[in-house]
């Protein structure tokens, strides 16, 4: 899984002023997650042996007998399994094969799905076009979205609605305290500005670099623009930002599951959000 070496940590947390132990209880509010980002958003570091591993947009290729799942919304990403880094994520993912999403990004869908293809199956590239019983007729077309080859990249991220440790209270009271006692104002400077700069400092550190605003991530907790859909027994499976698909497309969206759906492939239990 994403980690980041503990004395790196510590002195990290140094430099903005953050105790050790406030480090030490940021990090069990962090799950691990793969950022899925175009090239060159791969970290210099990581570039050269950078392997593809999903694609936005294009037209699904399935195995025969298997039609466009019905509403036929269209193909927005494609994941190759096999081609993602192992033992990074906390949720267990197919080993091999391919998810395939298939949503509306522009409205609130009515329906989504993610199907898998068992590696080694016999697949067909469908036509956009079919036949439709609504269009006296007429042939049915499916969006097709331009197609974006992904590169996968481990990072970290916050639980930002979780609770903080009581170090990490502790050293936002004692500032608060402190500013209250000469102005009145609060913990308003201070500790909290110092935690959020050294949180966004980690989660940058664990990318490799400055992370994506704009990207597709699998696992890890959501960023989400509304009210986070993780919560309970649910977890992120996915999160496509509407831009990482179609650059005039300002949405966010989401899917989540229980670790168990998720790992028996139980992908009709899966739930939706979009938030715009």
């Amino acid at each position: 899984m994403t980690s980041i070496d503990e004395s790196l940590l510590l002195k990290t947390a140094a430099e903005y002023g953050v105790p050790g132990p406030v480090a030490r209880e940021l990090m069990a509010r962090t799950r691990p997650c793969l950022y899925l980002v175009p090239h060159e958003q791969v970290p210099a570091a990581l570039r050269e042996d950078a392997r593809p591993a999903a694609r936005t947009g294009g037209l699904p290729a399935l195995p025969d007998g298997v039609d466009l799942p019905e509403p036929r919304n269209p193909l927005v990403l494609s994941v190759d399994c096999a081609a993602l880094p192992p033992d990074v994520l906390d949720i267990e993912l197919p080993a091999d094969g391919h998810l395939l999403l298939f949503t509306e990004i522009e409205y609130p869908p009515e329906s989504s799905v993610v199907l898998h293809v068992p590696a080694g199956a016999a697949t067909a590239e469908r036509s956009a076009t079919y036949e439709s019983n609504e269009s006296n007729g007429e042939a049915g077309q499916v969006r097709v979205y331009e197609p974006r080859t992904l590169y996968p990249v481990p990072g970290l991220t916050l639980d930002g609605d979780g609770e903080a440790g009581p170090r990490t209270r502790a050293f936002l009271d004692e500032d608060g305290a402190d500013e209250g006692a000469n102005d009145g104002a609060g913990a308003e400077d201070g500790a909290e500005d110092a935690l959020e700069s050294f949180e966004e400092a980690v989660l940058d550190m664990a990318f490799g670099g400055q992370r994506p605003g704009v990207c597709v991530q699998l696992g890890g907790f959501s960023d989400s623009w509304d009210m986070a859909p993780d919560v309970g027994e649910l977890v992120l499976l996915a999160q496509l930002a509407g831009q990482a698909i179609d650059y005039n497309v300002f949405t966010m969206n989401l899917i989540v599951g229980t670790r168990e759906d998720i790992a028996a492939r139980r992908f009709a239990g899966l739930q939706y959000d979009q938030q715009c």
